[in-house]
């Protein structure tokens, strides 16, 4: 029997090229909710009114058995492309044993420490802050993300998207996109020394 390895970021292209060719309309109205239906029967889901997230074990490994047969069984998507990559549960389970036990995050008095929860865990949880990909204009970029680093509470910091550069439209595939990005770097670095906090991570 052989090895199953961790997927690389090569492997997920060259099954992306290689995969089903599917519309998004028929990727986002057939094939989820069709199969996320026959899943939901076959493991017999179902959720208490006003219960957001399950306690009952039995409910939980349920679910986590249906998730990875969705996985497996429907794939993944990618919109650029228009095409779909499997992957087999041997993968999927050799990518959870791959996953990191901890992740550090910035430096110096501001360094956040991450570790695994589980349910009613009492390991304190990572906040990150940040306008997460809205988008920002650049002339308040700045202070925006100044106002999040400031806060004691933010863990790490996620940027917004710079929708301008010099008056220029961002426009993804040009140079515009390319400059935008570098000054939101720029940008988020110095909120993060006018909130006295450079060493926080993004």
């Amino acid at each position: 029997m052989a090895v199953t390895r961790a997927l690389t970021i090569t492997d997920v292209y060259d099954r992306f090229v290689k995969g089903k060719k599917t519309k998004v309309e028929d990727w986002d109205y057939k094939v989820i909710p069709e199969n996320l239906t026959a899943l939901k029967d076959k493991y017999k889901i179902k959720f208490e009114p006003g219960q957001i997230i399950p306690e009952d074990k039995d409910m939980v490994n349920r679910l986590f058995q249906a998730g990875l047969e969705m996985l497996v069984t429907t794939g993944y998507y990618c919109q650029d492309l228009g095409r779909v990559m499997h992957v087999t549960e041997e993968e999927v389970w050799e990518g959870i044993k791959k996953t990191p036990t901890k992740l550090i995050l910035g430096e110096g008095k501001d360094i956040a420490r991450f570790y695994p929860r589980h349910g009613n865990s009492n390991v304190k949880p990572i906040i990150q802050g940040g306008p997460t990909g809205s988008p920002i204009s650049e002339d308040v970029f700045v202070q925006i993300m100044q106002s999040y680093a400031q806060e004691g509470v933010v863990d790490n910091l996620v940027n917004g998207v710079m929708t301008t550069i010099e008056g220029h439209p961002a426009k993804s595939k040009t140079p515009y996109e390319i400059r935008a990005t570098m000054a939101e770097l720029r940008a988020t670095k110095e909120a993060r020394v006018r909130a006295g906090r450079p060493g926080l991570g993004v």
